[in-house]
């Protein structure tokens, strides 16, 4: 099964080019001349959630960063760098936080199961069911629980992205810039605008708001 699937993926690399050059001689010349996305994505490593598919996009329209249960944290220098060149050199204007219903990491999160090294990155995710326990702890059936669990870690991730510096800045030098928060039904195909949108540092609580030195 292993070496049939890998020379699988060979295969349908090479029907995928020729399929690409059909529609369109130039298609990959194209792309090589660089890129100008106007979206970074931010996801859940999840399979099931491929950033492209979900939204009909081309290869060269979506800068993406996955990890497990789509997490901003401010000391990961690894989603700090893809931000910080997302806003800063390729001066995207949409920044879209994703989780998905039915998620891993959040369900995780959810128990007390400890899992190994992931147990850490997971913590974070606790102190999101901390912010919202009461609310959370009040609804009885687990999946719907489960469900507006991750709708929750969404909305704090996204509230965590605006208060990065790199964001922030941005929005002092008025680039349009606009953070939106997400929820993916894996089940449906269905995308839930979670309906946060954050447009400028008044949106957020003083005591998050940055002073630069000019």
């Amino acid at each position: 099964m292993g070496k049939e699937f890998y020379k699988k993926m060979l295969d349908n690399n090479k029907k995928w080019v020729e399929r690409r050059l059909s529609e369109d001689g130039q298609y990959f010349k194209k792309l090589e001349n660089g890129q100008s996305p106007p979206l970074l994505w931010i996801g859940c490593a999840d399979s099931r959630v491929p950033a492209n598919e979900i939204i009909g996009a081309e290869p060269g329209e979506v800068f993406v960063h996955r990890n497990i249960a789509n997490l901003v944290v401010h000391t990961d220098m690894n989603m700090l760098s893809v931000l910080d060149y997302a806003v800063n050199a390729l001066k995207i204007e949409h920044i879209i936080v994703c989780g998905h219903y039915g998620c891993g990491g959040v369900k995780a999160a959810m128990g007390n199961q400890s899992i190994g090294l992931i147990d850490n990155w997971l913590r974070h995710i606790k102190d999101v069911y901390m912010i919202y326990k009461k609310e959370l702890d009040g609804i009885e059936d687990e999946k719907k629980r489960w469900d507006r669990f991750v709708e929750l870690n969404v909305k704090e991730q996204v509230y965590d992205m605006a208060e990065t510096s790199i964001v922030q800045n941005a929005w002092r030098n008025n680039q349009k810039l606009t953070v939106h928060g997400w929820a993916y039904g894996v089940g449906t195909g269905i995308v839930n605008d979670l309906g946060v949108n954050l447009m400028g540092n008044d949106d957020l609580d003083e005591v998050y708001q940055l002073k630069f030195k000019d």
